[in-house]
This record gives C-alpha cells, structure tokens and sequence, in this order.
C-alpha cells in the first residue's frame, strides 16, 4: 500500500511570529526589569535601559514578539508610595522612543499582570486596584505609541461559587476603565474556570478581544468545542483591530518529586504531572499538529515554556530540521 508522502515543511506555513514572556535567558542571561525595592528607588528609566538590550538581543536572533514585565514601572500603581506615581510623565520621552524603536525593529510587544489583577473580585478594594493597575498598563503602551496589536492579557478571574454573578461583574468592571484601557485589555481562556464558550459570551457583552489560550483549550473545555472553531471564533474577535495573537504551550509530563511531613518527619513522594504547568521546552510534533490545524489562518503565538527564549530557538529550530514534522 503506498502511503502519502510528507514534503519538507508541509504543513509549516506559519508566517506569524513568535514571541516568549519577559526572562531572557540565552547569552548569559539578560535583566528585565528594575527589581529593586522602593527602599533603593527603582525606576522605569532603569527598566527601559534593560529592554534596550533585550531589543538588541531580539533583533539578533530575528525574535519579534515580546511580553514585558508587568513590572517594568515598580511601584507605579501603590497607593502608599506616591513618589513612584509620577514615572511615566518622567520617562514620556525615553518610552517613546522605546516604542518607535520596537515598532521599526517589528517587534510586537505585549503586558500580562500578575494573577493578585482580578477584575471580578468580590472585594471590592480588590477590584478597584484591578482598575487602576489595567489603567496603568495600559497607558504605559499608549505612551510608547504602540499600535492596536500591543495589548494587555488578564483572565476572567474567580468564580466565588457563582458563574453568572463572576461573569456579570467583570462586565460591569470592565465597563469601568477608561476609554483607553478598554482599547488595550484583552480577555483569555483558562485552565480551571472560564473557558472558551464563557469568554465569548464575555465578548458578545463588551467588545473585548479574545487571546485564545491552547494548552488552556485542552484542560477545560466542557462545551466540547473542537479546536479549530475555537480557535477561529477566537481570532474573529480581533477583525480590523490589529493581528490576532494566541499563546501555545506544552503540558509537564514528568513524574513530580514533593516533599511532604508525614508523622512529623519529612518524606518524598513521586506524584503524576500536573498537566496545567507549562513545560520547559515545546513539544515540536504537538506544535506541528496544531499549526495544520490551523493552517490558513492569520495570527501570532506567543510561547509559554520555562525556558523562555531558549524554547523558542530551540522549536524553530526542530521545525525546520530532520526528522521532518
């Protein structure tokens, strides 16, 4: 029996970048960010010199996605440390320049806040930071002058043993911020809670764009939507407001090694992998497999893998080598 063949790159048609969150870790390793306390006086000056050099690297391994730190401007949202608050006003030139420099190098640049930015919490005091801290995001992005494809990634947030009232109240919070954080702030699936059908449900209410999270679509998807229309129902969100972009990552399969009290002494156990981890690397056939799926569709992909831009190098890579994929 004569079985089809596979061309060398067959089903690599990806032309979109790919990108990888905050730590550099090839040549040595680089800084992303000021990480002093507010007792040295960190600044957002001292993080854009650090970016500097991470643009530089980016550009020389032909890398032009990036997520930067969400704290690249320390302390800027902290309702007690007032002298922080003033940062962007302070650096307005030094970001602009920043954000021409990413634009002519094609580097798409992207925030993601931390998990404490819940915009549905029920704590009110919770919420309100939440508003100010996206505020502050976002705005960081208008003043480098980025396009509509710089935005700012949160999820959904809790559920507080109430799916409705969750989703009702991040509607209403969203519709809260500011004009320019709304432009900004996109919403993605996640592993536990909120998973692709509530998101659209989310962007049917407000408008927000969709980042379409995969490993996340693999490990909640109780509406049992195949992976491509979520895909597509994702991207389609994203229609004349710049390129859509997803993030891809791989799950952790190794046996994990926790050390637990047992009696009051301490003993180690092998536990099964916990499939919600990202891994260190990206699985090359599984990332191959996802973009025939996907083949001809128009988006970018941003990695999630522990070992940051060295995953990255090193799926190019295997994409590009034999065996072939």
């Amino acid at each position: 029996m004569d079985l089809p063949q596979l061309s060398r790159g067959e089903g690599q048609g990806f032309n979109g970048r790919l990108g990888f969150a905050v730590k550099v870790l090839g040549e040595g390793g680089l800084p992303s960010h000021d990480t002093r306390r507010w007792q040295s006086g960190p600044h957002l000056r001292v993080s854009l010199s650090h970016l500097e050099k991470i643009l530089d690297y980016l550009d020389r391994n032909n890398i032009r996605m990036y997520r930067m730190s969400s704290d690249i401007a320390p302390y800027l949202t902290h309702p007690d440390l007032t002298q922080f608050h003033g940062q962007l006003e302070e650096c307005s030139d030094d970001l602009a320049s920043f954000g021409a420099r990413a634009g002519s190098l094609d580097i798409r640049l992207s925030l993601h806040p931390a998990q404490f930015v819940v915009l549905n919490s029920t704590d009110e005091d919770v919420a309100v930071k939440a508003i100010r801290d996206l505020e502050a995001q976002s705005a960081i992005l208008d003043v480098m002058g980025l396009n509509d494809e710089a935005v700012v990634v949160i999820h959904v947030g809790g559920l507080y043993g109430d799916r409705d009232a969750a989703v009702a109240r991040f509607i209403r919070r969203y519709s809260e911020l500011d004009e320019a954080a709304k432009r900004r702030v996109v919403l993605e699936n996640d592993e536990r809670l909120f998973g692709v059908a509530d998101i659209l449900g989310i962007h049917e209410a407000t408008g927000i764009r969709l980042v379409f999270d995969y490993l996340h679509h693999m490990l909640n998807n109780p509406d049992g939507i195949a992976l491509r229309p979520a895909l597509e129902a994702c991207l389609n969100t994203w229609q004349g407001r710049g390129k859509p972009k997803i993030h891809f990552s791989s799950p952790r399969t190794e046996m994990r090694e926790v050390t637990q009290k047992e009696d009051g002494r301490k003993a180690t156990k092998l536990l099964p992998p916990d499939y919600a981890g990202h891994s260190d690397y990206i699985n090359p056939f599984e990332f191959a497999f996802f973009l025939r799926e996907a083949s001809g569709l128009e988006f970018d992909i941003m990695l999630e893998a522990k070992s940051k831009d060295l995953a990255l190098l090193r799926l190019r890579e295997s994409l590009l080598a034999p065996p072939v994929i």
